[in-house]
């Protein structure tokens, strides 16, 4: 597969979605995304619900005009929050409770709930309601969260094919922390529910990288061939390379753009894949050359290592726009010439 089809244009695979987590790439706008070549990007379906709120959204007639992305959308189901949230939920039956720490409000998410915020966002790509496990976990909290994730799938799935619009897709995410028999299990389990693709979760949360690559190999077997496989939450480049290797086709992380947010920037190196460039260190003060010679992205061809270096020592916010902008077309760039 070259081409994963939405309603919002073709996303050429492999491929590496920015993240939009409020309807916004920290730093961002969607025009520049587009320039850059983003043909999709993640938006966070907790987060919009808390603000700006679905009635705000709804009245903006979806994400896509709310935020002027033209492209597709693939919308996190809140599932991830389960984790990074802990302080502020419990885990039912039902569903999660959350309490939004900012305004104390409890609200309690459902698997068809966060599938129909998700549809009436406009999403390209729904997410199926999971928890996502901590690393470690014991096998015992692994299996229990893994049966309830299964639940959980099977009535998403059910609300998204009677509730979808036109042109939408939803993935399974396959869970069971770094235990094989469980990951094995879960994954065959989801296949039977024949998702439109299968996302891997659970991994990239603190576990060493070996173990990573392990779970792949136990599971990409497993997936059908002609369906997208999106490793969430990675990653590093390296790391990127070596699982579009083992078959994984999508990739999200805050990797590229927060490192650009505090003077971390990625170029091309001739004898390894990239060097790490920090931009705030004194030798580039009076750097007159561009970070990277080889980079052709707005940053690049108009403003040197000095100027860069200038406005994040001054705190000038522009030093965020430009610096995410070049770490973007590195990470967009690299994913062009995964191409399979």
């Amino acid at each position: 597969m070259k081409k994963l089809k939405t309603s919002h244009g073709s996303v050429s695979l492999p491929s590496f979605m920015p993240i939009a987590t409020k309807g916004s790439v920290k730093a961002v706008e969607s025009k520049s995304l587009e320039d850059l070549g983003a043909e999709i990007i993640l938006g966070n379906t907790y987060h919009l619900y808390l603000r700006p709120g679905m009635k705000v959204i709804k009245k903006a007639s979806g994400l896509h005009r709310f935020m002027n992305w033209p492209k597709a959308i693939l919308t996190d189901s809140g599932g991830y929050q389960v984790f990074s949230l802990a302080k502020f939920r419990k885990i039912k039956k039902n569903g999660v409770e959350f309490k939004d720490n900012l305004s104390g409000k409890k609200h309690f998410l459902t698997p068809e709930k966060s599938i129909q915020i998700q549809i009436d966002l406009g999403s390209d790509i729904v997410m199926s309601f999971d928890e996502c496990t901590p690393f470690p976990c014991s096998k015992k909290y692994a299996h229990e969260s893994m049966d309830l994730t299964t639940v959980w799938a099977k009535r998403g799935l059910k609300y998204f094919k009677n509730h979808k619009k036109p042109g939408q897709k939803i993935f399974g995410i396959i869970q069971g922390s770094v235990y094989k028999d469980l990951r094995i299990q879960h994954t065959k389990e989801l296949v039977k529910m024949n998702f439109d693709g299968y996302a891997i979760g659970g991994l990239a949360v603190g576990e060493p990288v070996s173990k990573m690559y392990q779970v792949l190999d136990w599971i990409m077997p497993l997936l059908p061939k002609n369906k997208p496989r999106y490793l969430m939450g990675l990653g590093k480049p390296e790391q990127i390379v070596e699982c579009v290797k083992k078959g994984i086709l999508m990739f999200d992380s805050v990797i590229p753009t927060r490192n650009a947010r505090h003077g971390l920037l990625y170029v091309k190196d001739k004898k390894k894949l990239y060097s790490e460039l920090r931009i705030k260190q004194a030798k580039y003060a009076s750097d007159m050359r561009p970070l990277d010679s080889k980079c052709h992205c707005e940053t690049c061809l108009n403003y040197t290592r000095a100027y860069l270096r200038h406005l994040f020592i001054s705190q000038e916010p522009l030093a965020l726009r430009l610096a995410t902008i070049h770490n973007l077309a590195f990470y967009l760039e690299l994913m062009k010439g995964l191409g399979v």
